[in-house]
């Protein structure tokens, strides 16, 4: 049997690495940047994280179609998923909401099932009571839905501007951080922060 040319050895290697790559970032991890400062101060703006695919099941890549189901989204998983009004665009927030919950909201502090809900992770920035965003509910999170917030509570476009995240939009859990780099991150909707390097003391955090 003749043996392959070199070139074609580093060929077959190369094309391996990206076909073994694209498998990875399609049904197992996937990296994503934090552009806002919607989810302060759980993740800064400039944090890089790799985000587990794999936790709520297999998709047939570029779908919404589940082939092999792993398990639901739980409250509490930070989670990254497609914009309900643009399905182009990822969002990240944390789940507050799961299906069959009832929520309310009563001068800034949530309410599930009844019950205040404990929420160390919580940034209040604005002294002020807002009716939309501080006030609502009580209101039931209806089957295959989920309802989301940002941490920066007062400072975040979510579940309570646009509703609820269907569960085949969701693109799976935030996992660790691999990277950081910025300064000091501005509010929500901000797109840039005070470049200082590299902020080593959160390199492979898990994100919780």
């Amino acid at each position: 049997m003749a043996k392959k040319p070199v070139w074609r050895e580093y060929l077959d290697a190369i094309i391996l690495a990206l076909l073994l790559a694209l498998f990875i970032r399609a049904f197992v991890i996937q990296a994503y940047q934090i552009p806002s400062g919607s989810m302060l101060d759980t993740l800064l703006i400039g944090d890089r994280l790799l985000v587990n695919k794999f936790v709520y099941g297999v998709k047939i890549p570029f779908t919404d179609k589940v082939v092999f189901d792993v398990g639901d989204p739980e409250l509490g998983d930070i989670i990254v998923f497609a914009y309900p009004l643009d399905v182009s665009k990822d969002y990240i927030k944390r789940i507050v909401g799961v299906p069959g919950d009832t929520l309310e909201m009563r001068d800034k502090g949530l309410y599930r099932n009844g019950n205040r809900v404990n929420e160390p992770y919580v940034r209040h920035s604005d002294p002020h009571l807002r009716r939309s965003r501080d006030n609502f509910g009580p209101l039931t999170v209806p089957e295959g839905k989920y309802f989301v917030m940002g941490d920066n509570r007062d400072n975040s476009a979510d579940s309570r501007e646009w509703g609820f995240v269907e569960r085949t939009l969701i693109r799976g859990k935030a996992w660790r951080l691999y990277w950081s780099w910025g300064g000091e991150p501005g509010d929500a909707g901000s797109s840039g922060y005070e470049d200082t390097g590299p902020r080593f003391g959160r390199l492979g955090q898990l994100v919780e």
